[in-house]
């Protein structure tokens, strides 16, 4: 029984060595990225630094799964405007049967977060303070709060009762609420791809709310050597194995950049394909790859026969 043993020992090393290798990060950067969350919800990302980290062992990171990575970020500047949070909290976060809130709607007044909707079928309005918490989370305390048009912070206060009273969130949604305080994680707010990292600042403006991620003090997180230094809207992948439609890259060194640089760079993850199909693509000197892609909302959609295959 040796041989027979020492030969199955020997076939099982590759097998097991190429695990390993496939489940190593592959490190990302980005710059002027508008990142889609679906159609219509984008998320600015301004700069980012970070690895896809690949959710199985015996798999790597891969564009046509997005439950086969996390995200996981080191620094950043997110940005997403109030109607971009407003659809993201009604199509994901309190999209399920039986949710005490519908129909939200944020704004910004004056720095302040204006939040609209239905609580249990009565119409709310709130102004809130916008805060983080030391553990990153953003969280909305309310300065104002009207139901039907009328003010009831007062009466909620004599009578001992806060929203978390009266608002029962189910699981683990990104959301909690402690007395009048909402929380928001924003990462678990997003669907797949799961999102990691520390948000160390928030930013309010007129139009937009940026979030900033950083990485735990004393950390450095060393920026990538991008190989175009001139590229201002690009997604850069670098190490390790990186799989993306029928096509598997090792030791990966792909940049991505926006065939239209006068705006941000346009990208949807789901709809990935037609947007290189759009553009083209070159290896470079150094056996690296470059793909020029077209903006999504300027890539034409593909042929209903190619978009069966794609999936």
């Amino acid at each position: 029984m040796g041989p027979y043993l020492l030969a199955a020992l020997w076939l099982a090393l590759p097998v097991t060595a190429l695990a390993q290798q496939e489940a190593q990060n592959v490190a990302v950067q980005m710059r002027h990225v508008d990142f889609h969350v679906d159609s219509t919800i984008v998320l600015h990302i301004e700069y980012l630094r970070g690895e896809l980290q690949p959710t199985s062992p015996q798999h790597s990171p891969y564009f046509d799964d997005k439950d086969s990575f996390t995200l996981g970020i080191d620094s950043a500047r997110i940005g997403i405007t109030p109607r971009g949070l407003s659809d993201l909290l009604n199509r994901y976060t309190f999209a399920y049967p039986g949710s005490p809130l519908r129909r939200l709607t944020i704004s910004i007044e004056k720095g302040r977060i204006k939040q609209q909707g239905t609580m249990r079928g009565i119409s709310f309005t709130t102004l809130s303070d916008l805060t983080l918490t030391p553990n990153g989370e953003l969280r909305l305390h309310p300065t104002s709060i009207k139901a039907a048009g009328m003010g009831v912070g007062g009466l909620m206060k004599f009578l001992g009762l806060h929203l978390a009273n009266l608002v029962k969130l189910r699981g683990n949604s990104g959301v909690r609420i402690e007395k009048n305080d909402f929380f928001l994680s924003p990462a678990e707010l997003l669907p797949p791809p799961t999102v990691k990292g520390r948000v160390g600042g928030v930013e309010v403006s007129d139009s937009e709310i940026v979030q900033v991620f950083q990485p735990p003090a004393g950390t450095a997180v060393r920026p990538l050597s991008v190989p175009d230094p001139k590229a201002a809207n690009y997604m850069y992948y670098r190490g390790n194995i990186l799989r993306f439609g029928k096509l598997t890259m090792r030791d990966t060194d792909l940049l991505i950049l926006d065939a239209v640089p006068e705006d941000p760079f346009d990208f949807f993850l789901d709809e990935y394909k037609a947007q290189l199909v759009a553009g083209y693509s070159r290896t470079r000197g150094d056996e690296g790859l470059t793909v020029v892609m077209q903006d999504y909302k300027r890539a034409p959609p593909l042929p209903s026969k190619a978009r069966a295959n794609a999936r």
